[in-house]
């Protein structure tokens, strides 16, 4: 059985006041079982994160790495460093990364690599625009995005894996895609895991991102393929945030 995982990405947004207020409320709460929750705050928070989820239900989670453990780097951050405040996950290829900052295949992959050399689990993020959907490539970006990555991880090192799939037009637009929708794609990557290791194929964990929220979360997380969500603007909001969690159950 696939361990349900809700990851909230506050991208660059938050306080200290909201990290506090997080740690409160899910020090108590009593969330659905099994469920994963991984809060991404922003880099200058981990620190007060680690501190505020100590007690609670919260593992902590980064929103990016530079593939170097060090070096002339400036203003950036090495996997080396994310571990030592506690990080269990990190956001890799997250499509504000592809796009604003260039990344590209090769430079995910190292991305990927660097995580896992120092046993911080990837979330990889995997997605089209909304011109390669209507050209009807969906299938064909997001699988290439995948495969780039997967085909070339050691099997022990997939297994460490989650998948995240956001529709680039989907993110931060109010849009979702429909349950049917997001399902087709999720159900296409696991098939496409399935053709070389049908195993990892049937435990690999394969989230939806792309404006998720109070409202539509139990209908995409009811669908066969969907094991949990990637949050974006509801995840600084802790009771909307709280009601994704329970929709898990």
């Amino acid at each position: 059985m696939r361990k349900p995982l809700i990851a909230g990405n506050w991208k660059m947004n938050g306080s200290k006041e909201l990290v506090e207020s997080f740690g409160r409320a899910f020090t108590d709460i009593d969330l659905p079982s099994p469920l994963e929750v991984v809060i991404h705050p922003p880099f200058p928070y981990l620190d007060a994160a680690r501190e505020a989820f100590a007690n609670s239900a919260i593992e902590l989670g980064a929103q990016t790495l530079n593939p170097l453990h060090s070096g002339a780097r400036t203003g950036e951050v090495s996997g080396q460093m994310l571990k030592e405040f506690g990080v269990a996950y990190v956001l890799v290829g997250h499509s504000e990364r592809r796009q604003l900052y260039r990344e590209d295949d090769e430079q995910v992959y190292d991305r990927v690599i660097a995580a896992l050399s120092v046993g911080i689990k990837p979330i990889l993020c995997i997605g089209e625009t909304l011109e390669e959907r209507d050209a009807g490539r969906t299938e064909e970006v997001v699988l290439r995005q995948v495969g780039y990555v997967m085909a070339r991880l050691e099997p022990e090192q997939r297994r460490e894996m989650t998948l995240a799939y956001e529709p680039v037009w989907a993110i931060g637009t109010g849009r979702t895609a429909t349950p049917e929708q997001a399902q087709q794609v999720m159900a296409a990557i696991r098939g496409y895991q399935a053709g070389f290791d049908r195993e990892l194929a049937a435990g690999l964990r394969l989230l939806y991102g792309g404006s998720m929220n109070a409202a539509n979360a139990r209908e995409l997380l009811a669908q066969q393929d969907i094991d949990g969500g990637l949050i974006g603007g509801a995840s600084l909001k802790v009771d909307d945030f709280t009601a994704i969690c329970q929709s898990a159950g």
